[in-house]
């Protein structure tokens, strides 16, 4: 505001609790004995277009099953990924366009919250599955009202009111500025701040600036955020504007502690636009490895991801935590179809996807675990509280 080697794909990321596939075949949309479509919006254009790295992996991901192992369950998966530029009614057009023209199985990780809660009244309405969205808003789960949506990474709400605990722990009554996205993504982080710091929360909040994606700088809110005397900073932001508002506090020779939303806690699309050295001593939410940490440098599945990536995506920033999102977020929907066997109804994939019991996915932490039911929607939970050190994290106690 966001996601392991060849030995994972087989025997270790089976899942001995997934409904066995019914012996009849049955198809939906977008399948056939040789080939299930996926379709995706996502930015590759745009304010947000550092977050299209999700969608190449992903697409080099998927080709990666094709060519070696004939897709999933002997179907090649076709992955359809189109340019939204970040744009809600772009988003909307091309999912219209991608069920009605392509007539793809199910949509699959898109970007945003704004642009998943553009699309999902009508991949609800049509009956399509909206699974592992690239966004972190508490509304993606809502199995009771909406559910054909899922999200993937820990949830906003939770995310925040996890800063607002660790903050509070140290400093009980700090004075709190905070640079959000105007839309539901940045409200939604807000929210979750203001649940998390309680009922001085508005006190606690000595100043609150927003920006619209679109803007080209925040340079004004970030001098306006200083001079309200804060000593903590929370950067509800993606990537860009994070960047742009930790090149500006060193401008200003401004360190409060800062909170960084976990989707833009990127070393490759924050960190380095903005300078390493500026972004030393920077918080956020670790939910997966951080592949560039010498403390990770002999974890098998980083060193399968790792091997991975040099083969399928040559040139790639290895830095770049999106690339090991994106590939986890291509694992995930692949345990799904193996759980679907021969029954590749939209139902059916819905089903299979609230039915992860304990799975495990090589890049995430250790401790982390996926269990989803049919109530609960919500994908990867644990969180551990990180500090960049100017190469790489290190835990927060």
């Amino acid at each position: 505001m966001f996601v392991s080697k060849l030995a994972l794909f087989g025997a270790a990321i089976a899942v001995l609790s997934a409904q066995p596939a019914l012996a009849q075949k049955q198809y939906g949309p977008g399948i056939s004995d040789t080939e299930i479509k996926v379709g995706q919006t996502i930015a590759y254009s745009g304010p947000a277009s550092a977050y299209g790295t999700l969608g190449k992996v992903e697409a080099a991901y998927f080709k990666w099953l094709n060519d070696t192992k004939g897709g999933i369950n002997g179907r090649k998966i076709t992955f359809i990924s189109r340019d939204d530029g970040y744009s809600p009614p772009k988003a909307v057009e091309n999912v219209r366009s991608l069920v009605e023209g392509d007539e793809v199985a199910l949509i699959f990780g898109v970007l945003g919250t704004p642009l998943n809660m553009a699309i999902r009244p009508y991949l609800n309405k049509q009956g399509v599955p909206q699974l592992f969205v690239a966004a972190g808003s508490s509304a993606l789960n809502d199995p009771a009202h909406f559910p054909w949506t899922m999200g993937w990474q820990p949830n906003l709400r939770d995310e925040a009111k996890f800063y607002a605990r660790h903050l509070l722990a140290h400093n009980p009554k700090p004075k709190i500025a905070v640079l959000y996205q105007n839309d539901d993504f940045g409200k939604d982080l807000i929210a979750g701040l203001k649940e998390g710091l309680g009922e001085d929360a508005d006190k606690l909040i000595v100043s609150a600036q927003n920006f619209q994606s679109t803007d080209p700088t925040i340079d004004s809110q970030m001098v306006i955020l200083q001079n309200s005397g804060a000593d903590t900073l929370f950067l509800f932001t993606y990537a860009k504007q994070a960047a742009q508002a930790i090149s500006k506090m060193s401008d200003l020779k401004w360190k409060p502690e800062t909170y960084l939303h976990l989707g833009a806690a990127s070393v490759g699309a924050t960190f380095k636009p903005a300078g390493l050295d500026k972004s030393v001593g920077i918080m956020s939410a670790g939910f997966m490895k951080d592949v560039t940490d010498p403390k990770w440098a002999a974890d098998p599945d980083v060193k399968n991801w790792t091997e991975w990536m040099k083969a399928n995506m040559p040139g790639a920033d290895l830095n770049d935590s999106l690339t090991a999102a994106g590939y986890s977020f291509a694992q995930t929907l692949e345990q799904v179809l193996k759980q679907c066997g021969d029954n590749l109804s939209r139902e059916n994939i819905m089903k299979q996807a609230a039915n992860l019991r304990d799975f495990h996915l090589g890049l995430l932490l250790p401790e982390s675990r996926i269990n989803t039911s049919a109530t609960d929607y919500r994908v990867v939970t644990y969180m551990q509280l990180q500090r960049f050190n100017g190469a790489s994290w290190d835990d927060v106690k």
